[in-house]
């Protein structure tokens, strides 16, 4: 498997009594697999991953394998610990997940050797890829390159998702880049310009609401059109700075229910987006979408 191209972190709809909505589901991967999405993530941090249950979380990806076609399907995992971290990881290869997206341990804030450990004895107990996923500014914890590269050599180890946005991270982690390992951006806002540098792809939330524009864009970028995937990611900067009007995925959550494909609600301690913030949020969509 080699990860490439616009991979949606999907997010997880809701019916009235707060049950998950598997009709909902089966519209938005259907609204995927007409628009271009390679992958999607079921049960990341975009779709709620902590107020979901092993049970939900078996319902969605094994709805998702269904309907996806020829898209894959991975499957967010990651806890505080590793044992429930690998509890995750056989609820997910049962479900059908296709591939792992795992984050680094959070709130425990393990040493970079307690991270080599934890990935290594999920990448053990794996039977489908395991892709690593970074974000410090969610976990308080950042997986270092040096890190990464001792992880890279697992024949089961296949890729990471950075969101760490800056150059220097981008070129450390090009140097591990190979037809085995993938480096995948997990920042909307940047990852054009990862692209262009020779990131494969991205893991992205925008995805959700235009997932036409956002593969269109990816493919451009991996492909070496650096002037035409600079010119869509220039159009959509309005949104990616409005989806920061709200913790995600309360902003992209109520875009995706304004297209009619979900309701907006979330799970507390997530509550719905502010009045206040929906006319310019729905602006600066609309400016994306239309110009």
């Amino acid at each position: 498997m080699q990860p490439s191209g616009s991979i949606c972190a999907l997010i997880t709809p809701f019916d009235a009594s707060g049950a998950v909505d598997l009709a909902a589901l089966e519209q938005l991967v259907a609204f995927h697999r007409r628009n271009g999405t390679s992958a999607l993530v079921i049960g990341g941090s975009t779709g709620e991953s902590g107020s979901l249950d092993s049970t939900e979380l078996s319902q969605l990806i094994a709805c998702a394998r269904e309907h996806a076609g020829p898209m894959s399907v991975w499957a967010g995992i990651g806890a505080t610990s590793t044992a429930k971290t690998l509890q995750l990881l056989e609820t997910a290869t049962h479900s059908g997940a296709q591939a792992l997206l795992a984050v680094t341990p959070y709130y425990v804030r393990p040493t970079q050797l307690g991270l080599i450990k934890h990935y290594l004895a999920l990448a053990e107990a794996a039977s489908v890829p395991l892709v690593l996923y970074n974000v410090p500014a969610r976990t308080g914890c950042d997986l270092l390159p040096e890190t990464v590269a001792e992880l890279a050599a697992h024949r089961r180890i296949v890729g990471i998702k950075d969101a760490v946005a800056d150059q220097t991270r981008l070129q450390a982690l090009l140097a591990l880049k190979s037809p085995k390992f993938a480096i995948l951006s997990g920042d909307d806002e940047t990852a054009v310009d990862w692209m262009n540098n020779g990131a494969d792809g991205v893991v992205s939330v925008l995805a959700n609401a235009i997932p036409d524009v956002y593969a269109k864009m990816s493919a451009l970028a991996v492909s070496g059109d650096t002037q035409a995937s600079k010119a869509l990611d220039k159009r959509l900067m309005p949104l990616y700075e409005a989806l920061a009007l709200a913790p995600n995925p309360i902003c992209i959550k109520w875009l995706v229910a304004r297209l009619g494909l979900c309701r907006p609600d979330l799970r507390l301690p997530l509550t719905e987006l502010e009045t206040h913030h929906e006319t310019p949020l729905a602006a600066a969509f609309n400016r994306a979408v239309h110009d």
